[in-house]
């Protein structure tokens, strides 16, 4: 799908990155730039920083990088031209009749072939649950007490024994067997060819925010059916298994400003039944920060209602860790006696589950009722080692206020006096390194090389980013360098094709980081360009550090394409040429100082 590029930049310089960022994350103002924990992997500190001035944001843990754009394609799971009609919409432009690239056009079709696929897949297992061949699949419902609207809200289907119907069906409708399997509904087998990954199963259609069909769960219905117990489909094109949630199609408009998140298809069913459509499931994986940044988007009180078994605890420990991190707050459901939401709620109703809601156990403190059942509270010593894990844990904890509060409450329930925990908390920061902790790390003045030692290969890289970074923020000193660096002392290709357009940009007056992002269409490559503009500059104080530490990662990048245009002269006649320019540029660049003013 293709836009005018005029048309795509009057978007971006109308959707102030800054603004929209703050719409799903909370920034705090750090210096020139706006910092938070970054969306889109787990961390405890803020590493995700946004530049107003170059409309870019670059997180400096997990690499991701771009303009207002990438950000929004990737944390609403959606594509280029979904992403510019939002933001288009937000700010005011109206888009026209988009107008199709061959590339673009062939890409979009065969998405929109694979969610088809997926689409005649879910009508087809619909229709043989209500069938004559149905009727074993319709008991197991019935057994779950599950309603005709309850199955119909959710598309509950039937895969019978017989695989070939389905790709019988699907050929029928024009889809071929590559399009089948690249859906994830069948494979090769290297005796009887293509079959399908489903049979004699209840199904139960995966869809994404927008209803669309992205994938299937089977169960067997019976503990004699051959085969596990839940099967789902494997990560396809559509498919991303960690940035969905079953259910989250309902539970995004439930409106109730919570989130309960459980462990299995029939949870989320039996909880929408009974009124709770806040309910969501991961997709057959354990929780995934992708999962949690995509419930962020729409509240941060999140309801754990794992199983009560071991390996239920074992993953509600781990969601909190990950929510915890993802910025949000969970409480835990408890469902004793029960194992799960479902047993409950058919035993004793919503108005008791809705009681549990109110009265959930905080997240901090389920942990440490789980950790206590590891020690035996009536040996002194395996009651200090408890007291000193809570400690531990009490250090994670960075907010002053915030800790004191979790101490207190740990304190009264545990029967330990305050101001003995608090010093223990105090000890065991400065042990470990916890909230008092501070750390400093000593910079090069060029910037290059720090604490720990890169490859050659990496060196030579990191002085390419430096010196575009330097230019980012100095575009001024281009007119004083032009004459010594080109776009092909770049040895990167991606590094080469920025440099090329930057130094066109700052020579017309219209240097935009955020417009050369839009030159990349593939996401890695956003993140590495807009890492080109965002690499960390040595802190100098001096006009005079400056100019001698640009000056020296200038020198840096023209002696590594001296060396590289070097190794290829014996074969390349360009290359040799560009040696003889560059021996030229080194000699008068050890002679030239460049200044600032």
């Amino acid at each position: 799908m293709y836009y005018p590029e005029e048309l795509v930049e009057e978007v971006r310089q109308k959707s102030d990155i800054v603004d929209v960022i703050s719409g799903y994350v909370s920034l705090q103002k750090k210096g020139s730039n706006y910092m938070c924990c970054c969306p889109f992997h787990g961390e405890k500190t803020p590493s995700f920083s946004v530049n107003r001035a170059r409309q870019i944001y670059k997180c400096f843990g997990c690499g991701e990088g771009g303009n207002v754009l990438t950000f929004v394609m990737k944390y609403e799971n959606c594509t280029f031209p979904e992403a510019l009609k939002m933001l288009a919409q937000k700010a005011g432009v109206e888009l026209p009749q988009a107008e199709y690239s061959e590339e673009a056009r062939r890409r979009e079709s065969r998405r929109q072939r694979l969610l088809e696929v997926n689409k005649e897949a879910a009508t087809f297992y619909y229709y043989q649950l209500r069938s004559d061949r149905g009727v074993r699949a319709k008991e197991y419902l019935d057994r779950r007490r599950l309603s005709d609207a309850t199955r119909k809200n959710f598309g509950l289907g039937f895969a019978p024994s017989r695989g070939e119907e389905l790709l019988a069906y699907l050929r029928q409708k024009g889809f071929t067997d590559d399009l089948i399997r690249d859906v994830g509904l069948a494979k090769v087998d290297e005796r009887r060819g293509t079959m399908t990954l489903f049979w004699n199963r209840v199904m139960f259609p995966i869809q994404d925010i927008n209803h669309r069909v992205i994938g299937f769960g089977g169960r067997i219905m019976g503990e004699d059916d051959s085969g596990p117990k839940y099967l789902n489909s494997p990560e396809t094109e559509i498919f991303d298994k960690s940035r969905n949630l079953y259910g989250m199609n309902y539970a995004r408009t439930a409106r109730t400003g919570n989130i309960i998140l459980c462990e299995g298809y029939m949870d989320v069913i039996s909880m929408h039944q009974a009124g709770f459509t806040q309910a969501v499931a991961s997709l057959g994986t354990a929780f995934t920060s992708g999962q949690a940044g995509l419930i962020k988007k729409y509240t941060k009180d999140v309801l754990l209602a794992y199983d009560s078994d071991g390996a239920g605890v074992k993953a509600a420990l781990r969601a909190i860790r990950i929510l915890r991190d993802a910025g949000m707050s969970g409480k835990i459901i408890n469902m004793s006696p029960y194992k799960d939401p479902d047993e409950f709620i058919k035993d004793l109703g919503k108005e008791a589950f809705q009681e549990r809601i109110d009265h959930a156990e905080n997240s901090f403190m389920f942990e440490i009722r789980m950790l206590e059942r590891d020690f035996d509270m009536g040996d002194p010593e395996e009651k200090t080692n408890f007291h000193n894990q809570i400690a531990r844990r009490l250090c994670d904890f960075s907010e002053d206020v915030e800790r004191e509060n979790y101490i207190e409450a740990v304190a009264e329930k545990y029967h330990i006096g305050f101001e003995n925990l608090r010093k223990l908390v105090v000890n065991m920061a400065a042990k470990t390194g916890g909230f008092a902790a501070q750390t400093t790390i000593e910079r090069p003045k060029s910037g290059v090389q720090g604490r720990n030692r890169n490859t050659p290969e990496e060196n030579v890289k990191k002085s390419q980013r430096l010196l575009l970074t330097w230019l980012t923020d100095y575009p001024q000193l281009y007119a004083k360098i032009k004459s010594y660096i080109t776009p092909e002392d770049f040895t990167e290709e991606l590094y080469s094709k920025v440099a090329r357009r930057m130094f066109e940009d700052i020579e017309r007056g219209q240097f935009n980081p955020a417009g050369i992002i839009n030159m990349f269409e593939d996401e890695k490559e956003q993140s590495e360009a807009a890492s080109l503009f965002t690499t960390n500059l040595p802190e100098l104080e001096s006009e005079h550090e400056k100019e001698k530490a640009f000056h020296d990662i200038l020198v840096r990048v023209k002696k590594n394409s001296y060396a590289y245009y070097s190794a290829r002269s014996g074969v390349d006649i360009s290359a040799l040429s560009r040696v003889i320019e560059g021996k030229k540029a080194l000699e008068e660049l050890n002679k030239t100082h460049i200044s600032f003013n």
